[in-house]
Order: C-alpha cells, then sequence, then structure tokens
C-alpha cells in the first residue's frame, strides 16, 4: 500500500516555501482561536446549567409542588438562550417546552438530594439549606427576632465603655472580655431566623452581649413544634437501630438525652447521623416540590460553530496573510480553502459531539493528514459511543445483580427484627447463601477491574498441564455428579509458563460453565494439545450448543445463554468475561466454537 501524500510534500511542490509559511502561520492561529473559542463555549454551557439547576433547586425547596414553576421556567429560558423542560420521573412533562427531548436528563432537581457535581458546596446530607419546612417562621416571630437581633449589634457596635460594668467588685477578679466596637450585622437565614455576623471576630469569647445573644439563640414556639416533631422521627429511626433517644437542635446539632449515653454512644455517632438526615428529609418532604427531570437543551438545529474569531485575531490574520499574498496570491488561497474546508468540518463535527449528538461525523477524502485527522476524529467518535454504551450497560447490570440479593438479605432481616420469622439456623444459612452469592459478584468484579487497569498480578512458573488439569476436574467432580454429567479429561504430559492459580481458576470456570449447560447424562471432556508455538487447552460439552449472535456476546460481562436473567442455573454472567481477560493477561487467547443442538467447545490459547 502506498505511502500517505504528505502535506507538507504538497506544499513545497505547489506554493514553495512562501506559501508553507503563510498556511502554517494560519493554521496555527486558527488551531489556537477554536481551541479558545470551545473552552469558552463549553465553561458558559456548565456556568448555564449549574445557574439553571440552583434557580429550580430553591423553587423547589421552597414551594410544596410545581404547579406556578412556568413563570421561572421562562425567565431562565430567555436569560440562557436555552429550552429548559422539566418532567416528572415518568417522562411526564410539568412545564416548559414539548417535544423531542434528549434520552437522558441533564440533572435530577431534588432539594433532599442535591447533585454534588452542579453543587459542589452542598451540605453532607444534601439537603438545600433553603429547605426549611415548618421551621419557617411567621411573621410576629420574625419581627420580635429581629428586634433582640437589633440590640445585639448595638451591643457589639458600643464602645467598650459602654458595656463595662457600672462599679467593680469588692474582691478583685480576672476581667472579662468585653465588647470592642466590633462590626457587626444581621443576616437573614433562609427560615427567617436572623443571624448575626462579625467578619474577622470571635464571639465566643465575648462576655458583654452574651445575655442578648443568648435570648436570640433561643428557639420560638414555631421551631420548638418543629424540633419537637424531628426529635420524634429521629428517636423512632433510633430506636429500631437499638441506640438511645437523642436531642436535636436548631442547626441540626445533638446531644444524647440520658448523659449517661455519652460513654455508650461514642461508637454509635454516624447512626445518629444518618437517621437525623433520614428523618429531615421524612419531616421536609410534604413542604418541598417533587423530585423531576431537569432537560437542558439548545433550541434548533445545532449550529455550525465554524471559526468565531475575535477582532484582535482577525486582525493578526490579515496581517500575515497580507504579507504572503504580495508574493503567493493564487497558491494561497488555493491552499487556505483547501485547509479552511476540512478543519470547518472537524470543527462543527465538534461541536455536534460537544451539544450531545453521538452521530457527528467527518467526511474523509483523501490520504493526507487532514484525511487521517479526520479519521482519527471518526474513529474516536465512535470508540466514545461504544464507551457510553458499555458504561450504561455496566451500571445497569451491576445494580440488578447486586439488588436481588441486598433485598433478599434485608427483607429477612426485617422480618426477624419484626417478630414474624424466627432467626433460627435455617434463616442464617439462607442469609449466609445470599451473602456468599454478594461476594461472587464482588470478588468477579474486582477480578476484572483490576484486568482492566492492568493491575492483575501474575507469578508464573513452570506448569505441568498433566498434574493442573485432573486436578481441577477432581474439585468439581461433585458438582458434576449431582448434574449426573460424566466429566473426563485427557491431559497429556506439558509444560507451560503461567500463573498456576489464575489457570486453575479459568479453566475452572470453563468447567463450571459446561457443567451448568449440560443435560444430565451429558459428558465434559477436558483435554491439551500442542499446537506451533501455541500450548491448547480445550473444553467441550455436549449441551444445546450456541448460535452465531450467541457466540459473539458470550464473553460480554453480566451476558447469559437465559434471557430471564435467572439465577436459578446459578453464575454472575462474569465468569466467561473473566476467562478472555485471565488469558489476555498471560499473552494468549480465548476462543469458541459451537453449532446448536451439537455443543460447545471453548478454547483457551497460551504462548509456550
Amino acid at each position: 500500500m502506498p505511502e500517505p501524500r504528505s502535506l507538507l510534500v504538497k506544499l513545497l511542490v505547489v506554493s514553495a516555501v512562501v506559501s508553507l509559511l503563510s498556511v502554517a502561520a494560519t493554521a496555527w492561529l486558527a488551531v489556537r482561536t477554536t481551541a479558545r473559542a470551545i473552552q469558552q463555549e463549553q465553561g458558559q454551557a456548565l456556568s448555564d446549567d449549574a445557574r439553571i439547576y440552583d434557580a429550580l433547586l430553591g423553587y423547589a425547596a421552597t414551594h410544596p409542588d410545581w404547579s406556578g414553576v412556568g413563570t421561572l421556567l421562562g425567565t431562565l429560558s430567555r436569560e440562557t438562550g436555552h429550552r429548559v423542560t422539566l418532567t416528572d420521573r415518568a417522562g411526564t412533562p410539568i412545564a416548559g417546552p414539548t417535544g423531542a427531548l434528549p434520552g437522558r436528563a441533564s440533572a435530577t432537581v431534588d432539594p433532599l438530594s442535591v447533585d454534588a457535581h452542579l453543587r459542589p458546596a452542598a451540605s453532607d446530607d444534601r439537603i438545600d439549606p433553603r429547605a426549611v419546612g415548618p421551621f419557617r417562621l411567621p411573621t410576629a416571630e420574625r419581627t420580635r427576632l429581629h428586634e433582640v437581633a437589633g440590640r445585639v449589634v448595638r451591643c457589639l457596635r458600643a464602645p467598650p465603655a459602654a458595656t463595662a460594668p457600672a462599679a467593680a467588685p469588692a474582691v478583685a477578679a480576672p476581667a472579662a472580655p468585653l465588647s470592642e466596637g466590633r462590626n457587626a450585622e444581621v443576616v437573614d437565614e433562609p427560615s427567617g431566623r436572623p443571624r448575626i455576623e462579625t467578619p474577622g471576630s470571635d464571639l465566643s469569647t465575648d462576655v458583654a452581649c452574651a445575655g442578648p445573644r443568648a435570648n436570640l439563640a433561643a428557639p420560638t414556639a414555631t421551631e420548638k413544634r418543629a424540633l419537637d416533631q424531628l426529635d420524634k422521627l429521629v428517636n423512632g429511626c433510633l430506636a429500631r437501630r437499638d441506640v438511645p433517644a437523642v436531642l436535636v437542635g436548631l442547626e441540626h446539632s445533638w446531644v444524647w438525652a440520658d448523659p449517661a449515653s455519652v460513654r455508650a454512644g461514642a461508637s454509635r455517632n454516624q447512626i445518629v447521623a444518618d437517621c437525623v438526615a433520614a428523618s429531615r428529609r421524612e419531616q421536609l418532604a410534604p413542604f418541598v416540590a417533587s423530585a423531576a427531570l431537569l432537560f437542558v437543551t439548545t433550541p434548533g438545529p445545532p449550529a455550525p460553530s465554524g471559526f468565531d474569531l475575535s477582532p484582535v485575531n482577525r486582525a493578526r490574520i490579515i496581517a500575515v496573510t497580507a504579507a504572503v499574498l504580495l508574493v503567493a496570491v493564487g497558491v494561497t488561497t488555493l491552499v487556505g480553502v483547501r485547509l479552511v474546508r476540512p478543519l470547518r468540518a472537524l470543527t462543527t463535527a465538534a461541536g455536534r459531539m460537544r451539544d450531545g449528538d453521538g452521530t457527528a461525523r467527518v467526511a474523509v477524502t483523501g490520504r493526507d493528514e487532514i484525511a487521517r485527522l479526520g479519521a482519527a476524529f471518526n474513529d474516536m467518535a465512535e470508540r466514545r459511543r461504544q464507551v457510553e454504551e458499555l458504561r450504561r450497560a455496566m451500571v445497569g447490570d451491576v445494580a440488578h445483580e447486586m439488588r436481588t440479593p441486598v433485598t433478599n438479605i434485608r427483607g429477612w432481616l426485617e422480618a426477624a427484627e419484626d417478630g414474624v420469622v424466627p432467626l433460627d439456623r435455617e434463616l442464617m444459612s439462607s442469609l449466609l447463601e445470599e451473602a456468599l452469592l454478594l461476594q461472587h459478584v464482588i470478588d468477579d468484579l474486582q477480578d476484572l477491574s483490576a484486568a482492566d487497569a492492568g493491575e492483575l498480578r501474575l507469578h508464573p512458573q513452570l506448569v505441568n498441564l498433566a498434574e493442573l488439569l485432573p486436578a481441577v476436574v477432581d474439585a468439581f467432580a461433585g458438582a458434576a455428579g449431582r448434574a449426573g454429567v460424566a466429566l473426563v479429561v485427557h491431559a497429556p504430559a506439558a509444560l507451560v509458563t503461567a500463573d498456576p492459580i489464575r489457570l486453575r481458576q479459568a479453566v475452572g470456570n470453563l468447567v463450571t460453565n459446561a457443567i451448568r449447560h449440560t443435560p444430565a447424562g451429558g459428558r465434559v471432556t477436558v483435554s491439551t494439545r500442542t499446537e506451533e508455538g501455541a500450548q491448547v487447552i480445550d473444553v467441550a460439552d455436549t449441551g444445546p450448543g450456541l448460535s452465531d449472535a450467541e457466540r459473539t456476546l458470550v464473553f460480554e460481562r453480566f451476558w447469559r445463554a437465559e434471557k430471564s436473567r435467572s439465577r436459578q442455573t446459578g453464575g454472575s454472567g462474569l465468569g466467561l468475561s473473566i476467562v478472555r481477560k485471565l488469558i489476555e493477561a498471560h499473552g494468549g487467547t480465548a476462543t469458541v466454537t459451537s453449532e446448536p443442538g451439537a455443543g460447545a467447545t471453548f478454547t483457551l490459547r497460551l504462548p509456550r
């Protein structure tokens, strides 16, 4: 195949040294400006998304439903130039423009579960501070607290002489620290309660104004009722976990209701914190809007980004181009057109990909560097699409695999806690089986994660397959006997350099899979043979076999021949994926050959 024609060679032939310098200068300026424009557009998009999310989060935190959010959506759309739509979790529109929406929401607006990526300053419990619910103060209490706050501010701003005692005591005592004319101001919290801020000062050492500040810190009647309700919810949660009761304060701090519980409860602080957060969500739920899906899109088709140059950059291009156009106007124009057209197409495609269009591609013509860049871009776009699909599938499959054993364990434990079933040996055995299944899935995921990251450690040594393969088969003889399947091994003496533990794991996974898919009366054969430059291990069964479509998927993670994904036949759907990764880590390959109704043969090839 001929070598790709170099753009540098074409420029030297067509326009010689002067044209080459012109094109190089223009390309440098274009790439630099395009990169800067893309960075600015990305930063603006992130800023707009965070602004829209924060505004809708504030609305949800202060309203019990979304009935009046349409006006806010219209304002946000006009200010940002984006289409802003809200739907419920089922996809039913709540407010905003209707029509085709992206397959994935920009964010979930839930004041009781704030997105830490869009609001990095979110509290640990991820509850929006604007969600105050029953803690919102009525006008009368706000007025009274503001009067008290005013007295505190006047006390703090007063010079030391104004707050000093009228007469010294008869017996000398250490002088108490006095207010020193501090710069104090009143700030309203979301509930309407005023808070005193003194920049650069520490109020913990102030004594002169401690009395007014204590009056300001005392809970109002409204707050006492809300705290009583919160205490009941929290202590109910703690009682279910056999933890002593606590008292919750205005700032969501807490203390043990019984001082004697301090020592015994030191190791249960996290349980209390979890109960406080869960109880706050339960208390606030009736006062905030339900969770909604947020879709932020750009109206109309994606516009080509092109080269949106600033006046300064345009002046630079004009200056550079004018200097060389006097020498080679025609050649520079021709080369510039041929360069800008594919670069513009690449920039447009990059803008579409940035806006979420996963189908963005460029037409590739020629064999020069620009064509190779276009081919590389198309390759990158396709790889990105595949990775995104695999990521989504992986998340869904992991959630599915974990949910069943965790749900079973939780259900039985709750039943035992409520006294519905006795916590006997039979139940403990059932729970242990579910925990072992969960541990099996986790171990498989850890092996795959280590292999993907290139951190799977091997300890190779000379292994005699005549000893290893019979040992593996003997380990599964009991399972094969229960299934009515005959195990046969043909392993002449053969040496291979491999990690014996990992090789046993790979062959064991194949034997387990073969037994699982072989009907009673069938046979599983494990054999080894030598090919040129490789030692081959075959695991063949007499099961139903695989179709062409199934053979291409058999090594994929979480894929099972049973379309129902049932565990009645066992397995997590990860065994064959682990086999492939283990053999690839040895520098070998794992393949399968099969015909429907004629069984399947899995082949491992290891370098000799």
